[in-house]
Formats: C-alpha cells, sequence, structure tokens
C-alpha cells in the first residue's frame, strides 16, 4: 500500500505560480509513476500530468504543456507539480496519485491522496 498526502495548494492571483508537493508513506514511492488530476466544480476529474518511476519521462495534458512541470524526488519520496502563468480556469482540487505504469485515466491509477485546493483569482 502507498498513501499519498498533497500539499501547497491556496490562494492566487493570476499569472502567479505555485508549487504542489505529494510525500509518499507506506511503500516506497520510488518504483512508482506519478500523475497529478484535478477537477473544478461542476466538472470531471481531468488528466494533468505523469512522469515515470524514475522522473525521466514526462507526459502532460495539452492545456498543461509549457507552464506546468511535474518532477520527483525519489530520495524524499515526494513528487512535486510547479505551477507557473496560473490562470483563473486552473482553479482546481488537484490530486496525486501512484501507479506502477504511466496513463492518463483515473482507472489505472490505485494510490490517490486527498487532494488540495488551488484558487486563482482573476
Amino acid at each position: 500500500q502507498v498513501q499519498l498526502v498533497e500539499s501547497g495548494g491556496g490562494l492566487v492571483q493570476a499569472g502567479g505560480s505555485l508549487r504542489l508537493s505529494c510525500a509518499a508513506s507506506g511503500r516506497t514511492f520510488t518504483p512508482y509513476a506519478m500523475a497529478w488530476f484535478r477537477q473544478a466544480p461542476g466538472k470531471e476529474r481531468e488528466f494533468v500530468a505523469t512522469t515515470g518511476a524514475s522522473g525521466g519521462y514526462t507526459y502532460y495534458a495539452d492545456s498543461m504543456k509549457g507552464r506546468f512541470t511535474i518532477s520527483k524526488d525519489n530520495a524524499k519520496n515526494t513528487g512535486y507539480l510547479q505551477m507557473n502563468s496560473l490562470k483563473p480556469e486552473d482553479t482546481a482540487i488537484y490530486y496525486c496519485a501512484a501507479s506502477d505504469r504511466v496513463g492518463s485515466a483515473e482507472r489505472h491509477y490505485p494510490y490517490w491522496g486527498q487532494g488540495t485546493q488551488v484558487t486563482v483569482s482573476s
């Protein structure tokens, strides 16, 4: 079992930056691929980004590309999502997820955090 806890959410102005963290415990996080999803009010959960166990491979949803960066620090069992040039439409609860494979589908990930709220004001 892997437990994931997100942190770093908050309120920022449009154009600002925020760095989310995903701390893993239980079984080591090192062998696991990681992904970020988000869910805005009234919308379905959507894929944000994923990275392989080593952090070398990354893949982003088109709307995130160029603004968001996913990374991992396996020595700290922690994943990150650096968000720059934030827009009001980025407002959502952001969730960290882990799997043995990279992927963009929710059902692909057996381990999930509880989410952290990101609010971007206009």
